[in-house]
């Protein structure tokens, strides 16, 4: 899946003068990036942490910055969220003593490295700094670990959840009666004609898909030889180029590899050199013991063209926190994190 913006054509239904996206059937995108600040300012800013217990008032002051990208998708009334956003926000303590009397005032920081949808089900890193490295400095940095660690995840959770429904989208998707999962709105259940649009138009898949799962279907085309795209993907040196993460990969059949910092795991089930590669593959997030299979097949209709046809079979809709945006992420992972890195980062562009 592309970035807000980038989306296929295809994919993407124009504005209409009515304003109406018809049963809200093709992708329907809303950035997101502004709203999320607006909304993370109205749940971080000024929030207290301590008002005098032990002698220290503790209170965040401003969401200095929100860095990053944010959007809804809704595809056939399902709404689809999509963020990596960075967050800093500053605070402020004070400590006074019996008669209420200042004794010191520090300042410091509360960033979020990475909030995402991929994570929804987890707290995100936090990171609580104080600026003033005394005694009473440290002093606050732990009680603002000890008592607002929760609070500030707490709403950042909100957040989330609230991206989750639909973000700024909501109002409109509920304005125009469109169906959303979880939502009630006032058509009712949407409708399934037409579910064929579910699989990608440039290779429709065949296969039976069991309850539960998904598969993805997807066709690029390269600037190179097959064997530059076969040695690239089971190249560890070659991962850790293109993703910047830490990955390990046998080349033998029956070996196992890791990719994204241990994100994704599994096993090389078959090796065709410069021909075909097929894997078990996992996220950790998933339910444990389940491996979906990765099908990579490498074609060259012309000297210097190759076509990549992936088939990711058994995708799990749901992972183990309940997240229903697995398929649509693992999708969006192929296509903008490893097809579009390793055009970029090796020149393999057409």
């Amino acid at each position: 899946m592309a970035k807000f913006g980038e989306g296929d054509k295809r994919w993407i239904v124009e504005d209409r003068k009515d304003g109406t996206n018809v049963h809200n059937w093709h992708w329907s995108e809303k950035d997101c990036l502004e709203w999320s600040r607006k909304r993370l300012e109205e749940l971080l800013n000024d929030v207290t942490i301590l008002s005098g217990e032990g002698g220290l008032w503790i209170r965040t002051t401003t969401v200095e910055s929100v860095a990053g990208e944010a959007y809804v998708n809704i595809r056939k009334g399902k709404i689809i969220p999509g963020y990596e956003l960075k967050v800093r926000v500053s605070w402020t303590g004070e400590a006074k003593d019996g008669s209420g009397n200042l004794v010191s005032k520090v300042e410091g920081k509360v960033e979020f490295p990475y909030i995402a949808d991929e994570n929804a089900g987890e707290d995100p890193e936090i990171k609580i700094i104080v600026l003033d490295e005394t005694p009473i400095g440290q002093r606050m940095k732990d009680a603002f670990h000890a008592n607002g660690k929760s609070i500030i995840l707490d709403r950042v959770t909100t957040f989330v959840k609230e991206i989750a429904a639909g973000g700024p989208a909501m109002d409109e998707l509920e304005g125009k009666g469109a169906p959303v999962k979880g939502v009630k709105g006032k058509t009712g259940e949407k409708s399934e004609k037409g579910a064929a649009l579910e699989k990608p138009v440039v290779a429709p898949v065949k296969e039976k898909v069991k309850e539960g799962f998904k598969n993805i279907s997807v066709v690029e085309r390269f600037h190179c030889r097959p064997r530059d795209l076969y040695n690239t993907l089971l190249d560890e040196k070659r991962w850790k180029g293109f993703t910047q993460s830490s990955a390990t990969i046998s080349k033998e059949v029956g070996g196992s590899f890791t990719l994204f910092d241990g994100a994704i795991s599994g096993v090389n089930e078959e090796l065709q050199e410069d021909k075909l590669i097929k894997w078990k593959w996992r996220f950790n997030s998933w339910l444990d013991g389940h491996y979906s299979h990765v099908q990579l097949k490498f074609e060259e209709p012309e000297t210097g063209v190759t076509v990549v046809r992936l088939l990711h079979t058994d995708v799990p809709q749901e992972d183990r926190y309940g997240n229903a945006t697995v398929v649509e992420n693992t999708e969006r992972g192929w296509r903008d994190l490893i097809f579009h890195k390793i055009r970029a980062v090796f020149g393999y562009g057409l």
